[in-house]
């Protein structure tokens, strides 16, 4: 039986990966700085599901979940780095703590995550990450500066260790969702929002995620896998649009109505 960690899983997008992957058999690990949500979840399921404190900004408590949670499935297939924080509106107008703290969820979250996970994955007979990246890594998003920019650091990762890590048979993906239906979301203050909607659910980003990690593996394997039609849009009009195209359409998304 494979398993699953999944950092930032009391809730929302975590939460329905959590859920998706108990439901076909997986022992999961349901990881997050609220360890008493995480710990509710794990109760609701069963023996095949364990839960933990994690602050993904902490680099020790990432050793000692991996450690503890290899302990109890016998090893760590899948490593989810979905934890993650967004704060919108203005970026002069946004407390310069609120974005220092963006970049040490966001990013150092998923450094910490990929590095310390690497021993663990290394002695397992199947092992893949996947990383919660986003279509804000697509191009830069006025109004959401810090967001964007931690996920274009997640983008790079991803791609960098997915060449890398070749050596040891471990592929490093990510997904890249438009706005999902979460709480993430509520009441942001970006203009992009109100122009392209919320369309996705957290069970989309799941259900995606499950999918990457069944996929049998080739030369063909895609990187990144944006997810939902506008993203997939975006995605490939971004990589053929010369640029200044891609900035004036990313002007008319901002733009507030």
């Amino acid at each position: 039986m494979h398993s699953i960690f999944i950092s930032g899983a009391a809730q929302g997008i975590g939460a329905a990966i959590a859920t998706l992957f108990y439901q076909h058999g997986y022992k999961v690990g349901i990881y997050d700085i609220n360890a008493v949500q995480a710990q509710k979840l794990a109760q609701q399921w069963g023996p095949q599901a364990k839960a933990g404190l994690l602050d993904v900004s902490n680099y020790s408590q990432w050793q000692q979940a991996l450690s503890e949670f290899q302990a109890w499935a016998g090893e760590i297939n899948v490593l989810v780095n979905n934890a993650g924080i967004l704060y919108s509106g203005a970026f002069e107008q946004t407390d310069i703590a609120a974005h220092h703290r963006t970049i040490d969820i966001n990013v150092k979250g998923v450094l910490n995550g990929c590095h310390a996970a690497l021993p663990f994955l290394k002695q397992a007979s199947f092992a893949r990450i996947i990383n919660l990246s986003s279509a804000s890594a697509i191009y830069g998003q006025a109004d959401l500066v810090s967001y964007s920019a931690s996920k274009f650091a997640v983008r790079g990762i991803t791609e960098g260790l997915d060449i890398e890590w070749q050596k040891y048979g471990i592929r490093v993906l990510d997904v890249m969702p438009l706005f999902v239906q979460t709480t993430m979301v509520k009441d942001m203050d970006a203009g992009s929002i109100q122009n392209m909607g919320v369309h996705l659910s957290a069970h989309d980003v799941a259900e995606q995620i499950y999918q990457l990690v069944q996929r049998q593996d080739t030369i063909f394997t895609p990187t990144h896998q944006p997810v939902g039609l506008k993203s997939k849009l975006l995605f490939t009009l971004s990589g053929m649009s010369p640029q200044f195209v891609n900035r004036i359409g990313n002007r008319i998304l901002a733009k507030r109505k």
